[in-house]
């Protein structure tokens, strides 16, 4: 692929008048090719938020725990949580299923929770004000939401940041460690990444976030957010992250494939699926007009971020935009240049 289709895809993307800073790095698996570009002061060294990104950290600990037969996908929550915990959590047509709930409901967005972060208030919540809301607050308003289908149900996802909020939990209960601990000794000592870090509290490095025209810092409501998505890194660790995901540096390979199991998400999120902790877009359809072939796999956040990688022509895609008022900007990149991929 050649550097000056995606430099073109990049700037016409910083042309927004909502991007103040932004990066992009593509880069095969060999790094035999490879292409990167700042704008606003940015580079694939610069410090960055990484959202829901994160959320393929938590999938990543969970398949090591599982691997190590410390859990198992089939578990069911209660195993992890008192009864007055979960008693009201998932009341779906006059039927609580919360203890009916697994590992694997919440780990693949088939527990049919609604979405704290949406539904909630939480995103405008924390856009408006530094808030932390902890995981007994979090519990709380989320049983006063309604969920959207039953756990397991076929065929069906629905994005929840409180899916991850519950593995992080998981993880935390079954290791005896914080979950910034975690990440640190499963994931970021072994990659030997030095700049990517999960905030233990308000006082530790939390880079700003545009939304529109402000910058807001927002480190209690960062510290808060945790397993769904909390990360500080930047995009060459990122890069570092999201390949070992797909090459059985962190966990087994073969794992992948009991993962790979794809639902659409709710209509407000198409063309996203979601497979065992990490999304996928099918290019051959009406995001591409019907002339993509293959698939986007990884991540996006909801602070223009993603990581995904384009298996068909192996090209891994890491960029930061920055912007919370155009989530979506960094999947319409990414799908241009899988588009121009040859």
């Amino acid at each position: 692929m050649k550097t000056e289709k995606i430099e073109k895809i990049f700037h016409n993307a910083t042309r927004s008048a909502l991007i103040h800073e932004a990066v992009l790095f593509v880069e095969n698996t060999t790094g035999d090719f490879s292409a990167d570009f700042g704008y606003g002061g940015k580079d694939i060294d610069s410090p960055i938020m990484t959202a829901s990104i994160g959320k393929m950290y938590t999938a990543t600990c969970i398949l090591i725990l599982q691997e190590q037969k410390k859990l198992s996908l089939k578990d069911p929550l209660e195993k992890y949580f008192e009864k007055p915990v979960l008693d009201g959590l998932h009341i779906y047509n006059g039927v609580d299923y919360a203890h009916k709930m697994t590992v694997g409901d919440i780990l693949f967005h088939n527990s049919g929770l609604p979405d704290l972060f949406e539904e909630g208030g939480v995103k405008m919540e924390a856009i408006t004000n530094d808030i932390f809301i902890s995981f007994d607050e979090k519990l709380a308003r989320m049983k006063k939401l309604k969920p959207h289908f039953a756990p397991g149900t076929h065929n069906k996802a629905y994005y929840s940041d409180f899916n991850f909020d519950l593995l992080g939990e998981i993880i935390e209960k079954t290791t005896g460690m914080p979950l910034d601990k975690v990440y640190q000794e499963f994931i970021f000592n072994p990659l030997g990444l030095t700049k990517t870090y999960l905030p233990a509290n308000e006082n530790d490095f939390i880079p700003n976030i545009y939304f529109k025209k402000k910058s807001i810092h927002r480190p209690k409501a960062i510290v808060s957010f945790r397993a769904g998505g909390a990360c500080v890194s930047t995009a060459r660790e990122t890069m570092l992250l999201l390949k070992s995901f797909w090459n059985g540096s962190l966990f087994p390979k073969s794992i992948l494939k009991e993962i790979a199991v794809y639902r659409k998400l709710q209509l407000a999120m198409s063309p996203l699926c979601y497979g065992g902790g990490y999304m996928q877009i099918p290019l051959g359809g009406l995001a591409t007009l019907f002339m993509g072939k293959g698939e986007l796999i990884g991540h996006s956040g909801s602070t223009a971020c993603c990581a995904f990688y384009y298996p068909l022509h192996d090209l891994y895609i890491v960029c930061d935009f920055n912007q919370m008022a155009d989530p979506a900007l960094p999947i319409k990149v990414a799908i241009k240049i899988a588009m121009e991929a040859k």
